[in-house]
């Protein structure tokens, strides 16, 4: 029944062909225009977990005291060479460009505290009065509005070349905001770096798969569309929730490239048919029916995996599922919509102004005699020759995850030059006695007495730790008091963090622990908590999936069970690279702990696109079986037949992938260098030579 009415609606596309086009190009059109503004739309917040005690903490502080606004900008000043800065001339220049900038930015700057003030002469300069810094409090709320008021203030403070700033000063920007400022600019260049060299580079590997301009650029048209598309969507997204840039960035890449391999699968099947002898009405509809509904089947697969990020209570992962779930079905829509109607447009001409060679259309008989149909026969002769090695690799591939460590929002995920990264080290090199993000401990309802006890007992605990006492002249209002002390060492934030919380609490009091570093820990463990939830949604999801494409339990287990061992040697892979530091000079990044948020979104992406190009694999062996033949020969005919589309498939999404891989922030390079490694094992030994070899032993 599902089978006789895609072809049905294959002949109405078809016939209303012209239509069907020039609807959706006009859609695709509107929306892009309406999501043109996108950027300014998006948000650096909702990284923590909304759950959390630090969450509710922090929340409980800030509507006491107000917004923490101490660490949104650090400017560093050094004197000239041979003056210090309590050098009058010195002293005097940067004391009125101060004044200057509290007057000229009242709606942007609420406070500046600095070494220039005198109250705090001994404390925001270094011993030799070579530096001093000025902490300047941004209005705004934290997210968005503060990135903005740093946005139009940065280039008021003379920094950049040395000698520049106020008195002959050289001046550095630290703190949040720039920190902040750099990860969202470089991931806005990823983004446009992806659409403006991707795509091009994916049509000239396309001309070289089908040997025809056409043929290579009908993919491409459907990745283009997909992007405006998508842009419309995150943009209108944007007016109910916070859309993280990262998850903009995350979305971009897994949307274009699945936009452009659907286009790939469906262009290959329309030549397949063509070959065969049909009318382009026929090869059209035959597209919709057999590649359409592998397509459809695909995105349900890959919407349900980024739907199970939804079991996290962290924004930036609640926009991922969002944006992604909507651009991947945009990209099936118009995989099944669009782009069988340009198809119909095209017809024959679909390998026109192609080089001959190249662009001949292969018969099924030259199919079942090429490499990947030889591949897998060889595989199915020996499976266990197969399987062991293959297993083997793979389990060493794994063997580095168990190194893993997980880290939070920090400068080191820039490059080594960024002026922001630079200017955060050079900050704590200078002034060790400061953190940017301390640790706090939020008391409820103490009494002065308990307060001092508390304040003793957390300095006798964890003081060893800490860069100083916690603040023993914090305010109180309304019963609440905030105490505060930076990491010495954020590698012991776990333990300090653990110690803090074991305090005994004085009768009548609530003590809560927060600041940065337990935000970061508590989202960390809150993601670790949930893998195997998220582990168990993936799983069940892909396996009925799968069951519901293809009526078998023995091929939906196995595409489980492949699944998870590509994405386990990726995870190591990404372990011993980016955490060990193995080609941290190759890559250019500084090795370190995981970005706490990409792990997840490895897990949920990784595994949603690699049981992606098992739905093709599987549904031409179904096919196969369908018509009668024995389960070698199917295993067979489905490699023979998508070995070549799904390796083409997997060199297209690394091109794209490619273009995230010149990111300079480490975080995107975990990712793309994640797929490409994913890409790589999936396309290669995983479904050419594990999967014959598994399959011929358990498939009756």
């Amino acid at each position: 029944m599902l089978a006789h009415r895609s072809w049905r609606w294959g002949r109405a596309i078809h016939r209303w062909r012209w239509l069907v086009f020039a609807g959706f190009v006009a859609l695709v059109a509107g929306s892009g225009v309406y999501g043109r503004d996108l950027g300014a739309h998006l948000t650096q917040e909702g990284w923590f977990d909304d759950s959390s005690q630090s969450v509710a903490a922090a929340k409980l502080a800030d509507a006491t005291f107000g917004r923490d606004r101490d660490a949104d900008l650090i400017v560093v000043y050094t004197a000239p060479p041979g003056h210090t800065v309590d050098d009058p001339p010195v002293r005097a220049a940067v004391t009125a460009d101060l004044t200057r900038l509290r007057t000229r930015f009242p709606d942007r700057i609420a406070k500046i505290d600095s070494y220039f003030d005198g109250a705090l002469m001994g404390q925001f300069a270094d011993a030799s009065r070579q530096h001093a810094f000025a902490s300047v409090g941004l209005r705004g709320d934290g997210g968005t509005d503060t990135v903005a008021d740093y946005l139009a203030v940065k280039n008021e403070f003379g920094a950049g070349a040395a000698g520049s700033g106020p008195g002959g000063t050289t001046v550095q920007l630290a703190g949040l905001q720039p920190v902040v400022e750099g990860i969202n600019t470089g991931m806005q260049d990823d983004i446009h770096r992806a659409e403006l060299i991707a795509l091009p580079l994916v049509a000239i590997l396309l001309y070289f798969v089908f040997g025809g301009v056409v043929a290579a650029l009908l993919p491409v048209l459907i990745g283009g569309m997909t992007i405006l598309g998508s842009q419309g969507i995150m943009r209108a997204l944007t007016d109910h929730l916070q859309v993280n840039v990262f998850a903009s960035a995350v979305v971009t890449l897994v949307s274009l490239g699945l936009a452009i391999d659907y286009g790939l699968f469906a262009v290959t099947r329309f030549r397949e048919e063509l070959a065969a002898g049909r009318s382009v009405q026929e090869a059209s509809a035959a597209t919709i029916a057999t590649a359409g509904r592998t397509v459809v089947f695909s995105a349900a697969i890959i919407a349900v995996s980024l739907g199970a990020l939804f079991i996290y209570p962290n924004g930036v992962l609640r926009s991922v599922p969002l944006g992604g779930i909507s651009s991947v079905l945009l990209a099936a829509v118009l995989s099944v919509t669009a782009l069988p109607a340009v198809l119909s447009i095209v017809g024959r001409r679909i390998d026109l102004g192609g080089w001959h060679r190249l662009a001949s259309i292969r018969t099924a008989e030259q199919i079942d005699a090429g490499f990947f149909s030889r591949l897998a026969v060889l595989a199915m002769r020996k499976p266990w020759l197969v399987i062991v090695p293959v297993v083997l690799l793979l389990t060493v591939l794994i063997l580095p995850f168990r190194h893993i460590e997980f880290g939070g929002l920090s400068e080191r995920y820039l490059a080594h030059d960024n002026p922001a990264r630079v200017a955060q080290q050079d900050f704590d090199r200078l002034f060790p006695q400061f953190r940017t993000e301390p640790l706090k401990l939020v008391v409820v309802g103490a009494s002065p007495q308990q307060l001092s006890d508390l304040r003793y007992a957390a300095d006798q605990r964890v003081g060893a730790r800490m860069t100083g006492p916690f603040d023993p002249a914090a305010p109180s209002k309304d019963q609440v008091t905030v105490l505060a002390s930076g990491l010495r060492d954020k590698r012991d934030a776990d333990t300090v963090i653990a110690a803090l919380r074991g305090l005994p609490q004085p009768a009548g009091t609530h003590v809560m622990v927060t600041g940065v570093p337990a935000l970061e820990r508590d989202s960390i463990h809150g993601l670790i908590k949930g893998l195997p939830l998220l582990a168990t949604i993936l799983v069940v999801a892909a396996v009925a999936l799968m069951y519901a494409a293809f009526g078998s339990l023995v091929l939906a287990l196995k595409a489980v069970v492949m699944s998870a061992l590509s994405l386990g040697a990726t995870l190591g892979v990404l372990t011993w690279i980016f955490v060990e530091g193995h080609g941290a000079g190759v890559f250019d990044f500084t090795p370190g702990p995981l970005m706490f948020a990409v792990l997840v979104l490895i897990v949920t992406v990784l595994f949603g696109l690699s049981t992606d190009y098992e739905v093709f694999l599987q549904s031409r062996m179904a096919e196969a079986r369908a018509a009668g033949a024995a389960a070698p020969e199917a295993i067979r005919y489905g490699i023979a037949h998508t070995g070549g589309v799904i390796t083409s498939a997997a060199a297209i999404l690394i091109v794209v992938t490619g273009a995230f891989g010149f990111s300079d922030l480490v975080l995107m390079k975990y990712i793309a260098y994640g797929m490409i490694a994913a890409l790589v094992l999936d396309a290669t030994v995983i479904r050419m030579l594990l999967t014959p070899a598994v399959l011929r032993l358990v498939w009756r």
